[in-house]
């Protein structure tokens, strides 16, 4: 199946489903990179906090997909922002020299010196693209108003449930894009037995799951679902042989109820930025 892209507003090239590696081992995540590249898929998200890089990397070096044919995307946790060695010692981590988009995790802490650090590195030729992760309201007011370089990507938890519309209004103006995680509200029972994925799921001969992770796509969201099940790998990218209609659209849009399953406590984010990751544990 042909790879399916967005541009993003440098130009750069980014495919529009990727496999997410939350919650995965190393060991997993190397397997699971491997099964998802042999797939053809072509975009892999990890994160510092994930303690998988070294998985994610290994994955990618096996597979034989060559490196310029991936986009490899990850996210800086809020202990490392300032820190002018972290982007160079997660590239060591990954086995590459430079990563496709790097994301600031939270906004928390210190983060407009982390963005500093990602414009840095952009200049640098380390990043093809910037992104931010859960930005909104006055952090996403402050990043933008105090960098030069805007955001390519925002990441944020997007389900047919949770659509952000505010923040998706603020970075119109300037082709920020969205990427989704929690793509099925993080498989909430109640939204993938919506009657009318059901409904579409006959229609289109696919599963409830193929139906929203294609509503995704033509919202034009990049989604990054995640799996440790080689068949569901495979699935989940099989969603470019049909289309939803306008109407269809349309129907789906009246879910939207601004539920999100998403909720730090406070004590969350005092461990954001007071929470070294111990990248020793990492295999």
């Amino acid at each position: 199946m042909a790879e399916e892209i967005f541009k993003l507003n440098n130009d750069i090239a980014i495919p529009k489903i990727g496999l997410g590696t939350n919650a995965m081992a190393p060991e997993a995540a190397e397997q699971e990179v491997f099964e998802a590249l042999n797939a053809d898929y072509r975009l892999i998200d990890t994160a510092n906090i994930y303690l998988n890089e070294r998985g994610v990397g290994r994955g990618i070096e096996c597979s034989g997909v060559p490196r310029d044919e991936i986009f490899l995307s990850l996210k800086l946790w809020p202990t490392e922002y300032g820190d002018p060695d972290a982007i160079d010692k997660t590239l060591d981590r990954l086995g590459t020299d430079h990563l496709d988009i790097m994301f600031l995790h939270q906004p928390v802490g210190d983060y407009l010196t982390g963005y500093h650090q990602l414009e840095e590195a952009y200049r640098a030729g380390k990043l093809r693209a910037i992104g931010i992760s859960n930005f909104k309201g006055d952090s996403l007011k402050k990043l933008l108003a105090g960098s030069e370089l805007k955001p390519q990507v925002i990441q944020l938890e997007t389900h047919p449930y949770f659509t952000e519309k505010t923040v998706r209004e603020i970075l119109k103006p300037i082709g920020t894009r969205l990427m989704s995680w929690f793509p099925l509200g993080h498989g909430n029972s109640g939204l993938l037995a919506e009657p009318i994925f059901a409904k579409l799921a006959e229609k289109y001969s696919k599963s409830s799951v193929q139906i929203i992770l294609r509503w995704h796509t033509q919202m034009g969201f990049i989604v990054i679902p995640g799996s440790t099940n080689p068949d569901h790998i495979k699935d989940n990218r099989n969603i470019f042989d049909f289309e939803l209609t306008e109407s269809e659209m349309a129907e789906i849009a009246m879910l939207d109820r601004g539920k999100s399953f998403y909720h730090p406590t406070a004590s969350d984010r005092d461990r954001y930025v007071n929470q070294p990751v111990d990248f020793e544990a990492q295999k």
